[in-house]
């Protein structure tokens, strides 16, 4: 899990200050369909769909939003089905990428997917070419204030089942085993602890450092137009990025 921290935490930061929250509301509909799809629409009873509405409410999707999103996939999952696709391939400077998404069209996404990585010069790769440099990971981004007590912090989260905390300038990032996330969050939420965001993640185990300002530029080129795609849900890449050119 080498380097990931910085990784996840810039992810997070540009999702919070993502002005375009109508894309990201569409998205996780998105998911949220294919939650209710596979357990019901009552998340009582339906583990993934309660880790979605979490998700949800850490992109401050209003509950109204989220309400509707359920009722519309409990009576119109006939008209549109949805399917989780994963793509993998290369960006350039050896880059590791993978894409997931959610599509009602899969020759529409696969087509859209594979034009991102060739504009830039990267290249599409088979399913399994980069996944196994990635592992599943449930991480948990919450706002250091400041003052706060880090101790305290790594105290509570390992309590609630968590395998690690990660200490940025201005964020923990709580790591937990895929099959522990959904009871480290609510335990963590019965502690009156808010997230920045909060999901199952796909973490590299090590990181690529790019420095060449071409090759990063086209990089981070890339990773936008892929995550500009309504059909793309994440995007995961190995890749160490200077941080000015990751913010801007």
């Amino acid at each position: 899990m080498s380097g990931h921290s910085k990784w996840h935490n810039i992810q997070a930061k540009k999702g919070k200050a993502d002005a375009q929250r109508g894309a990201i509301f569409t998205k996780i509909g998105r998911e949220i369909a294919i939650a209710v799809r596979e357990g019901g629409a009552n998340p009582e009873s339906n583990g993934k769909l309660r880790d979605i509405i979490a998700k949800a409410k850490a992109n401050n999707m209003p509950n109204d939003n989220i309400q509707r999103s359920i009722k519309k996939a409990s009576g119109e999952l006939s008209n549109v089905v949805y399917e989780e696709i994963t793509y993998e391939g290369y960006a350039p400077g050896g880059v590791a990428v993978i894409v997931d998404c959610i599509s009602d069209n899969r020759n529409r996404t696969a087509s859209d997917v594979r034009h991102c990585f060739a504009k830039y010069g990267g290249n599409l790769g088979t399913t399994g070419s980069v996944g196994f440099m990635f592992d599943e990971r449930g991480v948990l981004v919450v706002e250091r204030e400041p003052g706060s007590d880090e101790d305290e912090m790594m105290m509570i989260a390992l309590e609630a089942g968590a395998e690690d905390v990660k200490v940025d300038d201005d964020v923990f990032e709580i790591v937990t085993a895929p099959n522990d996330f959904s009871t480290v969050r609510e335990n963590l939420e019965k502690q009156g602890i808010t997230f920045l965001s909060a999901e199952v993640a796909k973490i590299p185990q090590n990181t690529v450092a790019v420095s060449d300002p071409d090759t990063v530029l086209k990089i981070q080129k890339m990773l936008d137009l892929l995550e500009e795609n309504d059909d793309v849900q994440n995007v995961y890449h190995n890749a160490d990025l200077p941080e000015e050119e990751e913010d801007e």
